[in-house]
């Protein structure tokens, strides 16, 4: 196990000069010094979309071959990875072995923290292991400090096997960049309270993990224009958004959207449906023609 010492060196463990008297300032300036922090991380973040710009692409790629994403980590990272792979069925309304969220410890670290778990890469080779892993698939290694054991497990135990490795960390020239396909490391700098990468490395985790979801699935044809076409209209909300997307894309009235929504089974199809004045099995086999690409079958050319 590495000691204090051999971790003073990352940034994310340095002590932050700005926040040295936080303790002392009053609730609003506290409020303040840490919303000015906070500010930060989006600049971060920019500085590497050329990174994870090309961890959309070859994600995407991998996708339409069958593959699969797994983000893995420990603590923090571990449950921001977990959070954002179960957002991705309910959202994009695909099955959740297409994303998959892995934690040091399992699913009770998501809960309870497990902070032995990270020490073991063995662990994390194991873990990953488990899920039977092919070229296709792509391992996302998360770690604000880029060094977890567990995770440089399962990224060293993915490469073998030919998955497509990619490192989420906070520092620069990190164990795990040096160990992956793709490096994406938006240096956050020291935090507001040292080493609680939950605050700013944690923020600039979490809009990296939306990018690569959010831009996979628009790449592979989840999404028209802005609008989640391959929702789920599963309870009442969901039921009222799916026909607001059908009117704003075909111009129907809510009664019409409705009663084709119902008809048709699925926002995509409806759209179809309506756009083309075909019935529902055309519309579905159009689809399936493009692989649920909305935009490639109404933009193709007659």
């Amino acid at each position: 196990m590495e000691t204090k010492s051999t971790l003073a060196h990352l940034a994310t463990e340095a002590r932050n000069s700005l926040t040295e008297h936080i303790d002392e300032l009053s609730t609003l300036d506290m409020l303040r010094l840490i919303n000015e922090e906070d500010a930060k991380v989006a600049a971060a973040v920019a500085a590497v979309l050329t990174e994870v710009a090309c961890a959309v692409d070859a994600i995407a790629e991998r996708f339409a071959a069958g593959g699969r994403l797994f983000y893995i980590g420990a603590g923090t990272s571990g449950r921001l990875g977990v959070l954002d792979a179960s957002e991705c069925p309910p959202t994009f309304s695909v099955p959740p072995t297409l994303f998959q969220g892995i934690i040091a410890g399992g699913d009770g670290a998501l809960r309870k923290s497990s902070e032995q778990s990270e020490d073991s890469p063995e662990q994390g080779a194991t873990d990953i292991a488990a899920h039977a892993l092919t070229v296709n698939d792509t391992v996302l290694g998360i770690a604000a400090s880029g060094r977890t054991p567990y995770v440089l497990g399962a990224l060293a135990h993915a490469r073998k096997l030919g998955a497509l490795t990619i490192a989420l960390a906070c520092v620069p020239d990190s164990q795990m960049a040096a160990n992956a396909d793709i490096s994406i490391a938006p240096i956050t700098g020291p935090e507001i309270l040292t080493g609680s990468t939950r605050m700013k490395a944690g923020t600039a985790t979490k809009l990296v993990l939306n990018m690569i979801s959010t831009g996979v699935m628009i790449r592979t044809g989840a999404v028209y224009g802005n609008l989640m076409v391959n929702m789920q209209a599963s309870n009442v909300k969901l039921i009222d958004r799916a026909q607001r997307i059908i009117m704003a894309t075909t111009g129907i009235d809510q009664p019409t959207a409705a009663k084709i929504l119902d008809e048709a089974g699925s926002v995509k199809t409806a759209i179809v449906m309506q756009k083309l004045s075909i019935d529902r099995t055309s519309a579905e086999a159009k689809l399936k023609a493009h692989r649920g690409n909305l935009s490639a079958l109404l933009n193709q050319k007659s």
